[in-house]
């Protein structure tokens, strides 16, 4: 039996901020299968599309992608435009 955590991530995503101005974000895949990428950059923009970074409902959303990656073993980055930002 195998488990998720150990295994090696089929691809990986960076989640950018664009800025306050429509639209917000953009995903870039680094590597990785590009169907199981651009079904992932389908997901992620559908919770973010009209999002500024500061609205309270990012905070939710952000949550389930990390989550939606996880299950799919996709390794990602956010790049939120804050200098030395953790998150």
């Amino acid at each position: 039996m195998t488990d998720i955590a150990t295994e090696p991530p089929r691809a990986h995503a960076r989640i950018v901020y664009l800025g306050p101005v429509s639209p917000h974000w953009e995903v870039y895949g680094d590597y990785g299968d590009r169907t199981v990428l651009d079904e992932f950059r389908a997901r992620v923009l559908a919770r973010l599309v009209l999002l500024p970074r500061d609205d309270p409902q990012f905070r939710r959303n952000r949550e389930r992608i990390v989550r939606d990656a996880e299950r799919e073993r996709i390794g990602i980055e956010w790049d939120l435009g804050i200098p030395d930002s953790t998150h």
